[in-house]
C-alpha cells in the first residue's frame, strides 16, 4: 500500500512543479511534445488532475488516503492556478506602465495619442483614469501630460510598496509550508524505524481522526499564512 500512496504524492509534486508559460514554451523549442490544448483550460484540467490524485489515493489507501490526497492536491493545484493568475496579472500591468509611459512622451512631444492606445488602457484602474485624464483634457484643456506622468508614478510606488510586503511576508510563507512537510518527514521517519504508521493513519478510528485533523489544521493554516501575505 505504500508505493501507490508515494505515486499519489509525486503526481501531487507533479501538479505544483509542472512548468510555466516561459518553461513550456523552451521545451515546445527543444521539440518536447506537450498535447495541444491542454492548458486551454487550466480549471478544468487542475480539476481532472485532483480527481485522478484523488482516485488513486481511494484505491491506494482507502476513503481516509482519498481525503487526504484530495485536500493536499486542492490546494496545490490552487496555488498554481493563483501563481499564473499572478503572473498574467502582472505582465499586464507592466504593459500597461510602458503604455503610460510612451503615452506620456507622445504627449510630451506634441503628438496626438492613437485613440487605440488609450482604450488598450481600459482594462483596470491604471486604465479608467487614463481614460479619464484624456476625457477631461479635451474637455478643459488640461495638461494630459502632467496628469499621465502623474499616474504613472503613483502606480510604480504602489508595486514597489507591494514588492516590499511581500518580500517582508516570504518569511512568514516559508514558515508555513516548512511546517506544512513536517508531517510528511514524520511519516518517513516512523517508516525509516520499522514502524508502520500509514497503516495506523489509513486503517484505524485514531489515525484516521488524527489523520482528518491535522489536514484541517494545515489547510487553516497555509491559507492563514496566504491571506497575511496578500
Amino acid at each position: 500500500m505504500t508505493w501507490p500512496l508515494v505515486g499519489c504524492l509525486l503526481i501531487g509534486a507533479l501538479v505544483v512543479g509542472w512548468p510555466g508559460g516561459r518553461a513550456r514554451e523552451r521545451l515546445r523549442r527543444q521539440r518536447w511534445c506537450l498535447p495541444p490544448g491542454l492548458f486551454a483550460h487550466p480549471r478544468r484540467a487542475t480539476a481532472l488532475v485532483v480527481g485522478v490524485v484523488t482516485g488513486l489515493g481511494l484505491l491506494a489507501g482507502g476513503p481516509v488516503a482519498a481525503v487526504v490526497t484530495a485536500a493536499y492536491s486542492g490546494l496545490a493545484g490552487r496555488a498554481l492556478l493563483r501563481r499564473a493568475a499572478r503572473r498574467r496579472d502582472g505582465a499586464s500591468r507592466v504593459a500597461a506602465l510602458d503604455g503610460l509611459s510612451a503615452l506620456a512622451a507622445d504627449l510630451r512631444a506634441g503628438l496626438p495619442p492613437a485613440a487605440r492606445a488609450v482604450s488598450a488602457l481600459s482594462s483596470d484602474r491604471i486604465g479608467r483614469l487614463t481614460s479619464s485624464v484624456w476625457q477631461l483634457a479635451e474637455r478643459t484643456g488640461a495638461p494630459a501630460a502632467d496628469l499621465v506622468e502623474r499616474i504613472e508614478a503613483d502606480a510604480r510606488a504602489a508595486d514597489r510598496a507591494a514588492a516590499k510586503a511581500s518580500a517582508q511576508a516570504a518569511g512568514a510563507q516559508a514558515t508555513a509550508l516548512l511546517l506544512a512537510g513536517l508531517p510528511v518527514g514524520g511519516i518517513g521517519l516512523g517508516i525509516a524505524i520499522g514502524a508502520d504508521p500509514l497503516d495506523v493513519l489509513l486503517h484505524t478510528p485514531i489515525g484516521a481522526a488524527c489523520a482528518a485533523g491535522a489536514v484541517v489544521l494545515q489547510c487553516g493554516g497555509l491559507l492563514w499564512a496566504e491571506r497575511l501575505a496578500q
